[in-house]
């Protein structure tokens, strides 16, 4: 089992002014990001402080992951920390916890963050090689805390991860036509990004890694109550949307559904819809 054994990381914590200068010298730069606000930051931790995490980093084999295998998306995820290490549990507490959302409000200028325990939809990533995750916008509200989702935090664990190996993280126009930005998920790389119904992002190319490499991330995602006016809408799950060229042959559907579906409705088959997903990850274990 993971948590058995000792990890030197644990009772790592963030360095408060370092983040705070962090903060104040890419504040304006997530405010201009385009297509949406968003920044990148390489080398977001201190040295050496995800070699723990690596080292108890779960193989893809391993049956704790929850599985997803369609038109949308081919990838693992585990958001159940009693499956992770405990260098993996130290670090998701600190991202959890006040002075890195202290952090990001700074950063942002978004004030009353609340982070997720539940790590819905977050946790740890993995992609291997053929797998994918098509462009699309996130959910809005979380179906157990009824907040919205304002922002997504990413780090990548991939070392000496070549261009041609594909993964990168894509960032689409509003009207999903063109790609504005590529980033790649490169080792110790922080990206963080507003969650709206127009952030549209994923890596939507299969991944051409060899076999025995794999993409790798820790994703965490953060929450208000509430959020400005012209940010809001109705209730929705993800929204996949096809690039130019490319049918998605149940994202018309769903936008319809979404678009025209009662709120309290949609919250009821998002809760359905997220205890389904859960008890399919307790299944595999």
């Amino acid at each position: 089992m993971p948590g058995d054994s000792p990890s030197p990381l644990i009772g790592y914590w963030f360095d408060k002014d370092r983040l705070r200068n962090l903060a104040d010298l890419h504040r304006d730069e997530f405010a201009r990001g385009e297509p949406f606000q968003h920044v990148m930051i390489d080398d977001f931790l201190e040295p050496d402080a995800l070699e723990p995490i690596l080292a108890e980093f779960p193989s893809p084999e391993e049956p704790d992951w929850f599985r997803r295998d369609n038109e949308h998306e081919i990838k693992l995820s585990l958001s159940e920390t009693a499956r992770m290490g405990p260098a993996t549990r130290a670090l998701l507490a600190e991202l959890n916890g006040q002075v890195f959302v202290d952090f990001l409000e700074r950063l942002t200028g978004i004030e009353g963050l609340i982070p997720d325990p539940h790590l819905l939809g977050g946790g740890l990533h993995q992609i291997r090689r053929g797998g994918y995750l098509k462009v699309h916008a996130d959910f809005n509200r979380h179906p157990r805390l009824n907040l919205d989702r304002r922002l997504n935090v990413l780090i990548y664990l991939n070392k000496d991860w070549l261009d041609e190996w594909g993964g990168h993280f894509e960032l689409w126009d509003r009207e999903v036509t063109v790609t504005r930005k590529r980033i790649l998920p490169i080792f110790n790389r922080f990206v963080v990004f507003a969650t709206t119904d127009y952030s549209n992002h994923g890596h939507p190319d299969p991944l051409n890694c060899p076999p025995e490499r794999a993409r790798r991330s820790i994703a965490l995602y953060y929450y208000t109550n509430g959020r400005p006016a012209d940010e809001e809408s109705s209730r929705h799950s993800t929204v996949f949307r096809g690039r130019p060229g490319e049918v998605l042959r149940s994202s018309g559907f769903r936008q319809f559904v979404f678009r025209w579906t009662p709120p309290a409705v949609m919250q009821r088959v998002d809760e359905v819809r997220t205890r389904r997903a859960l008890g399919s990850d307790r299944r595999q274990h």
